[in-house]
């Protein structure tokens, strides 16, 4: 079952192409962080980010929809965000990169997880905030460039999906991952 990443900056519309790739009947599986976020401001925890168990959370829950996810799938399966998106978030919000973060790096490296090809989604040139997205553009940008030599440094090849409207970035990325997949006519 090959499984591939879907990364950007924040508000880069990654989340609308995996809507439309799922739509297309594509496997995806969610974003951890925002989850997590959601969770803990529901929790009444403002900033959850500011937390010092923030990157630990984010790991164990990508962890465990990539275990879940490969107990039973056949085919292409595409992840919102990976370890490595939350090494990236480390850096970016200058937490450490405790135990648990290093160790699920290791395994992804060690159990060749992902598709050495990852999708990187492009900036559009702004932002929409969101309870969950607090960035300003200038720092989106920064956390993308962040993103992209975490991706680098440890080995994986960026297949950039520039700014433009949702079909034509979400066919890219169909014709790459599933080339028998089509679009559905909804």
């Amino acid at each position: 079952m090959p499984r591939f990443i879907l990364t950007g900056t924040p508000g880069s519309g990654k989340t609308a192409i995996l809507r439309r790739l799922e739509l297309d009947g594509l496997a995806v599986v969610e974003e951890a962080a925002t989850d997590v976020i959601s969770l803990n401001q529901a929790r009444g925890i403002d900033e959850p980010w500011s937390g010092p168990d923030f990157i630990d959370e984010i790991v164990a829950l990508q962890r465990r929809r990539q275990l879940t996810i490969g107990e039973h799938q056949i085919g292409p399966v595409l992840f919102d965000r990976s370890p490595i998106c939350t090494y990236a978030l480390a850096l970016f919000l200058g937490h450490p990169v405790g135990q648990c973060l290093a160790a699920e790096l290791d395994r992804i490296r060690d159990q060749a997880i992902y598709d050495r090809r990852v999708f990187f989604v492009k900036s559009q040139g702004f932002i929409a905030p969101t309870a969950a997205r607090r960035i300003s553009l200038d720092d989106a940008l920064r956390f993308e460039a962040i993103h992209a030599e975490a991706y680098r440094s440890m080995g994986y090849n960026l297949v950039t999906i520039e700014p433009g409207p949702l079909d034509t970035r979400a066919a890219q990325v169909r014709a790459l991952v599933s080339p028998s997949v089509r679009p559905s006519s909804r």
